[in-house]
């Protein structure tokens, strides 16, 4: 065999290793929730344990400060740099007078410039015919308590029914004294109408909340009678009724990833607000978008986190301060898609951490806040 012949078995022999070698299949499998690679990006990352202005969190859940050791709250707070949480489960989960009066005689005993209490309202008789003059009384008195606000659940438009089992709009008219009302006394309403739209949509490969839905099937509503376009449109139409009443569209009202129609909204209705919790992930993934949004609607959006656990706070000040890149979110089947930082400058920051919520929310100290 001469030099030629040689070399052309050699390469032959070569050609046939690689190709056998790409052919093998992977004896691995994994499931997508499993498949998690960490970036191999070596970029400057800013792990921001506390924000850079102090904040307020209009959006949480506390169950038990009728009772509690606020203290331990605060404690945790005070290593966010959260200067007030805004507990929207003021009546607690079962909606009682006695919880509210003793969440509020707790606050005012110990920290009573920390915490702000939201009301909650029941709708399960309203067919009866006092049911509306019941609402606003017991409104009013929740606020000369000290309540600052009413927080309204998903329930409502969801699953509240009256008494023949017909579903509640959210622009039911014997709700209208209760929204009126609010405007009367100068306190906001956050109201959480429907969820993410994608739980209503075919839960099959196109559905970015796939895992979530499969971890959670309770939150699947694929199959539910009333649509979120219709729960939506009847929240849209209760906010145009009422004018002069102020409220806070939580979640971003759900068109985080719709910026622009978002957008369009808050024109349409200048008595709406929004905010960030649970959502944040929305913006994390849109950063120039975000950015755009945030300044032009920069006085009518609030900072919120809706559930407690303290070290997740990190993403939201990591998404809103840094510019950071491709960093993962806090729970993967929320958001299985990287972020980036937005990089706020501190003006708009200020008002989305704090200077907004002061604007709407009555008899606040400012002096707790820079100017």
């Amino acid at each position: 065999m001469n030099m030629k012949q040689l070399l052309c078995v050699t390469l032959i022999f070569f050609a046939f290793v690689a190709t056998t070698a790409q052919d093998k299949p992977l004896d691995m499998k994994m499931d997508f929730e499993e498949y998690d690679p960490p970036s191999s990006l070596v970029v400057e990352e800013h792990h921001l344990t506390k924000s850079k202005f102090p904040f307020i969190d209009i959006h949480n859940h506390q169950g038990n400060m009728n009772s509690g050791d606020l203290g331990v709250l605060i404690k945790d707070m005070d290593k966010l740099n959260m200067t007030v949480m805004v507990n929207l489960s003021g009546r607690g989960f079962g909606g009682s007078n006695d919880h509210l009066e003793k969440s509020m005689a707790n606050i005012n005993k110990n920290f009573p410039k920390r915490f702000v209490l939201f009301t909650n309202i029941s709708f399960t008789d309203i067919d009866k015919p006092d049911w509306t003059a019941r609402t606003v009384q017991q409104l009013e008195t929740d606020v000369k308590l000290g309540a600052k606000g009413l927080k309204i659940y998903k329930t409502l438009g969801m699953f509240a029914k009256d008494s023949k089992g017909r579903r509640v709009h959210v622009d039911d008219p014997r709700i209208d004294a209760v929204w009126d009302k609010c405007g009367e006394l100068g306190i906001p309403v956050l109201i959480h109408a429907a969820d993410p739209k994608q739980f209503w949509q075919p839960i099959d490969k196109n559905n970015e909340r796939w895992l979530e839905l499969k971890l959670h099937p309770g939150r699947r509503h694929d199959t539910d009678s009333v649509k979120w376009e219709t729960i939506i449109a009847e929240q849209h139409k209760m906010f145009r009724k009422h004018p002069k009443t102020k409220f806070i569209d939580a979640h971003l009202g759900w068109y985080g990833s719709d910026l622009k129609k978002l957008g369009q909204l808050l024109d349409q209705m200048p008595n709406v607000y929004t905010e960030i919790g649970a959502v944040i992930a929305e913006l994390g993934r849109q950063p120039r978008a975000a950015k755009i949004f945030l300044t032009k609607y920069q006085d009518r959006v609030l900072f919120g986190k809706d559930s407690w656990v303290p070290e997740e706070y990190e993403t939201y000040f990591r998404v809103l301060e840094t510019e950071d890149e491709y960093f993962p979110y806090h729970k993967r089947y929320h958001a299985f898609w990287r972020m980036y930082g937005i990089g706020l400058p501190d003006e708009i920051l200020k008002k989305i951490y704090y200077k907004n919520a002061l604007n709407l929310l009555p008899g606040m100290d400012k002096g707790l806040f820079p100017k």
